[in-house]
């Protein structure tokens, strides 16, 4: 659904890399197919973001968003309208605060890049609470689940460690980028469904809670797609990140103390 095709479309076509020969020449002309129709009317910088948001509240909570281009916010028309800027505004509504937003998500992102991210941040600094979006780039270069859960986990445990309750945004349903033939399409859904299960299993384990896109905003897409899909077809636009940013924000204020009764598709860790 969001991965960025200027990497994804020419990589989709390795995600069945234990296919007979001649399925994979039909998968590598059908990438190439995917990757002509979408072109890269994006670019590779999302809108930024950062600032403190409703600043006359006081009492900032800092918020952090790492990962992909989603968390980049790659697609929005505004800065305001960006994943981390509907979070933003969001939260400072619902706990009468201020939010002080950081993004060190970067466009082309694969969980190996998170720890870098991390690292990127100022040695002071000290997120309240962090958000987490990867993966399609992991499952259209064909990185081993495991390997890519290895970097989240670690992920999580630095954020944790600098005092961040986490949110981790699973995976996307790739099976909804409808510009990708078939059955490419289909075997980059199996993939990235069988990653965010992982990733879902993954966050709760180490503490963090899981919100599973493909069912909170995944239908939208689906049934909407004009409204919700950016220029390219693949990343959302400013409508998409408006519903995502509203979609994940339950878990968000369940981290921060402000939500307890927690819709289809968050998952928070037994231990809570």
């Amino acid at each position: 659904m969001f991965v960025r095709l200027g990497i994804g479309a020419g990589a989709l076509g390795a995600i069945a890399g234990s296919a007979a020969y001649g399925a994979k020449e039909i998968l590598t002309r059908q990438a190439a197919v995917a990757r002509s129709r979408i072109g890269d009317p994006l670019g590779h910088v999302a809108p930024s973001a950062d600032k403190v948001y409703k600043k006359r509240y006081g009492e900032s909570i800092d918020l952090v968003l790492l990962g992909d281009s989603i968390a980049a916010g790659l697609g929005a028309d505004h800065p305001k309208h960006t994943l981390g800027g509907g979070l933003a505004r969001r939260v400072a509504k619902h706990t009468g605060r201020s939010v002080r937003l950081r993004t060190a998500a970067v466009v082309g992102s694969e969980s190996s890049v998170l720890a870098t991210q991390i690292e990127g941040l100022p040695s002071t600094y000290r997120p309240d609470v962090a958000v987490i979006v990867v993966g399609g780039n992991d499952v259209t270069h064909r990185v081993p689940t495991a390997d890519s859960i290895r970097h989240l986990s670690e992920a999580i445990i630095a954020l944790q460690e600098l005092g961040a309750e986490v949110v981790v945004g699973t995976c996307p349903d790739l099976g909804m980028l409808r510009q990708v033939p078939q059955p490419l399409r289909a075997l980059g859904s199996r993939a990235s469904r069988q990653l965010a299960a992982a990733q879902r299993e993954a966050a709760l384990r180490h503490g963090a809670r899981a919100v599973s896109l493909a069912h909170v905003v995944g239908p939208f897409f689906i049934t909407n797609p004009d409204e919700m899909f950016s220029l390219d077809r693949f990343h959302p636009s400013t409508h998409g990140y408006k519903r995502t940013a509203k979609a994940m924000l339950p878990s968000v204020l369940a981290a921060l103390g402000h939500h307890d009764d927690l819709p289809f598709g968050h998952h928070a860790p037994l231990t809570l």
